[in-house]
């Protein structure tokens, strides 16, 4: 039993792992802005350019059931919002990640031993040619 506590602790402090909880957490937050965001101002919006039309009260009824397709397009437009902020994210980031490899590296130093190198060639060169 402590060989398996010692081997989850070991799994549960990995970097991955605390990095994937804290992805998910965020994840959750951000999920909630823009559901929010769909809810109270896009599908208001696209309901005004439609018409007047109310995405979340649409829903269809076939005897005593009721379709709520309407929730199911809100959730659709979620989706998508939130996969286009997703993108433009990792679209920002990536080209944040070019510039900082774009940025040119300022020059080493050259070692010593092969400026010695150097001055012993050039040494023997001028040597041989005079």
């Amino acid at each position: 039993m402590k060989n398996f506590v010692a081997e989850f602790k070991a799994f549960a402090m990995r970097g991955n792992v605390i990095d994937l909880a804290v992805a998910v957490v965020i994840g959750a937050a951000f999920g909630k802005i823009v559901s929010s965001l769909v809810e109270n101002i896009v599908t208001p919006l696209i309901g005004v350019l439609l018409g007047g039309v109310n995405f979340s009260g649409l829903s269809l009824q076939i005897g005593e059931s009721v379709i709520t397709y309407g929730i199911f397009l809100q959730s659709i437009f979620d989706f998508v919002i939130i996969a286009l902020a997703i993108f433009m994210a990792i679209k920002a980031l990536a080209n944040l990640q070019k510039k900082e490899e774009a940025a040119p590296e300022a020059p080493k130093p050259t070692p010593e031993d092969v400026l010695l190198l150097r001055e012993i060639r050039d040494s023997l060169r001028n040597r041989h040619s005079n």
